[in-house]
Formats: structure tokens, C-alpha cells, sequence
């Protein structure tokens, strides 16, 4: 959210912006296909391309563009070769990669408003760049995450999937659940918490999570998709509910599932689930106790080593 935050308040001041966008790549690149830079006709900007003296260059050409107030959107190949005939980047990684350079200035505001819009309440939609500009549609979806082609330079398009692809459900309001879902709200999740217990501060002050809930732990299978991009908290009130809450989850299929407490405690609910019938091999899938191993003593701390448990999952 943060480049679409930074061009909404140039955009704001009357600034020209410039966004770059990686949109296609081949072989060895710093620049991954979605990596994403604004830069102002201030000189401010945010976000990366890759980096290095390939990045300076094409930070430059941006703001001499916006500078310009140049409105035609264009691409930029750069070939990372020093024995290449044209458009060499000043790298030697033998790949390269193109780069979509998107001006913008007040009248796109709207479409930055809308896709923060739908950024901060966790819902998605398609960014198409091409070089009619920019536009947003907020009621669709794509098959994949990103797609491109690029004809020739006046023929060419780009679509992403924006928005939170990856939802964490948090069984449980309290201490720790707090500064794990700020945590996983920086970390660009969709962040989903939900408690049996009315009047709760830490739930209330819960600024952080897009969806908070109050529900009956006994019925709660059926709000938990399960995907590759869910991933579920057990950190209930009592090991009773954490129970309740793991046996309806255990066989789902989920990218993580992790459930707080010690060694004892959730031998105890293990032994209990599997005289219900639940295998000893769903059990193992579980992160118990939860996180990384960080000598973790305070609230954040713990959500810390919470939140490092998943990414590493995620990035696997």
C-alpha cells in the first residue's frame, strides 16, 4: 500500500508522478516482474526495480519525465550486457528486464483512491497498465497473479491482481493478538480476528485487522476457507476452545495453522482430539507450540516470532 499512499499525496500536492513497473524479465534480473517504483517530479519516490546503477537510470529518465509533464505511457527494456548494441543497463547479470513507465498526474487520482480503497478493507482487484495508461477494475479477477505481453512498444499491456491474497484468521482477541495483527497488517495479509467474548478491550482497540468478529466457537469450520493463501492463529481464552477451534481445522487445507500454548497443554488437546478420531499426522501438520524459537518474553515479541513462523511458511 505504501507506493499507492505516496503517489496519492503527490498526486495530492499537484506533483507529476512517474510509476515504473517491472513487466517482463529474462534470466538473471534484480528486477522481479511486479517490483514497482514511484517517482516524484520533486525527486521524492518509493519502492524498488532492482536497484543498482540500472535502477539510478531509470529513476532519472523518470523524473525528467514527469518534470516534462510527458502524458504517453511507454516501456523501457535494459539489458544487462556491457557488449549489448542498444539500451544496456550498466549491469553485467546477463539478463534483462522491461520496465512500464505510467505518468500520472491529478486527473488519475481517482483510480489511486479507488485502489487504496480497496487495499484497506482487504478486498482485490485488476491493475492494467498498457500504453493507454492506467486503469483499475475493481469486480474482477485473473487467473493468475500477473499477466503480460509486449508486442512492440505501441502494443502492449500488463494486468496484476492487487490487493491481500493471503488471509490469517486469528482465534482469539487478546494480548498477543493485537500486535500480531499489526504485524501481519505491515506484512500485507488480511487480517481476520475473531472471539466469543463481547466487551473485550484488546478487540475493540484492534485498529489493525480488516474483519473482526464476534462468534460461537463450535460453528466456525465454514469461515475458513481452506487455500494455499490461508493461514489460521488458534490463541483462544482456554485450551477447551482452543480445542474446539483446532478439531474443526485440523483437516482443512491450510498454507499454516499454528496454535499457542506449552508443551503440556497441547499434549493434552492432542490426545484428546485423537480419541475423536483425529490422526496423529493431521496433528503433526500443526505449528505447537507456535513460532519461531526466539526466546521470545514479551506480547510483541511473541507476535513477532508469530509472524516470522508464517512468513517463512509463506515463502517456502
Amino acid at each position: 500500500m505504501e507506493i499507492w499512499s505516496f503517489i496519492q499525496e503527490e498526486l495530492s500536492e499537484n506533483n507529476n508522478v512517474m510509476l515504473i513497473t517491472v513487466v517482463e524479465r529474462t534470466g538473471s534480473s534484480p528486477g522481479i516482474v511486479g517490483f514497482k517504483m514511484a517517482v516524484s517530479e520533486t525527486g521524492a519516490m518509493t519502492g524498488s526495480i532492482g536497484g543498482g546503477v540500472m535502477e539510478y537510470n531509470m529513476v532519472e529518465l523518470a523524473k525528467k519525465e514527469a518534470k516534462s509533464g510527458n502524458i504517453k505511457a511507454f516501456v523501457k527494456r535494459q539489458v544487462h550486457d556491457t557488449n549489448a548494441e542498444k539500451d544496456k543497463s550498466g549491469l553485467i547479470c546477463s539478463g534483462e528486464q522491461t520496465h512500464a513507465f505510467i505518468p500520472l498526474n491529478k486527473s488519475k487520482i481517482d483510480i489511486i483512491n479507488q485502489i487504496l480503497v480497496k487495499l484497506d478493507i482487504g478486498e482485490n482487484g485488476v491493475l492494467s497498465l498498457s500504453q493507454d495508461g492506467i486503469s483499475f477494475n475493481e469486480n474482477k479477477t485473473l487467473p493468475d497473479d500477473i499477466n503480460y505481453r509486449i508486442n512492440d512498444e505501441n502494443n502492449w499491456e500488463y494486468t496484476e491482481q492487487l490487493g491481500l491474497k493471503d488471509t490469517i484468521y486469528i482465534f482469539g482477541a487478546g494480548h498477543i493478538s493485537l500486535p500480531l495483527s499489526q504485524i501481519l497488517r505491515v506484512l500485507d495479509f488480511k487480517v481476520v480476528v475473531l472471539d466469543d467474548r463481547k466487551d473485550l478491550s484488546t478487540f475493540d482497540n484492534n485498529v489493525y485487522a480488516h474483519q473482526k468478529r464476534i462468534v460461537d466457537y463450535t460453528n466456525i469450520a465454514d469461515i475458513v476457507s481452506g487455500s494455499n493463501h490461508s493461514f489460521a492463529v488458534i490463541m483462544t481464552v482456554a485450551h477447551k476452545s482452543d480445542a474446539i477451534v483446532l478439531k474443526q481445522l485440523v483437516q482443512k487445507n491450510l498454507k499454516y495453522l499454528g496454535m499457542i500454548g506449552s508443551k503440556k497443554k497441547i499434549q493434552t488437546i492432542y490426545e484428546s482430539l485423537m480419541n475423536e478420531g483425529i490422526s496423529e499426522a493431521d496433528l503433526a501438520k500443526v505449528d505447537a507450540p507456535i513460532g519461531l524459537s526466539i526466546n521470545s518474553k514479551t506480547t510483541a515479541e511473541i507476535a513477532i516470532s508469530i509472524a516470522a513462523k508464517i512468513v517463512q511458511v509463506k515463502n517456502c
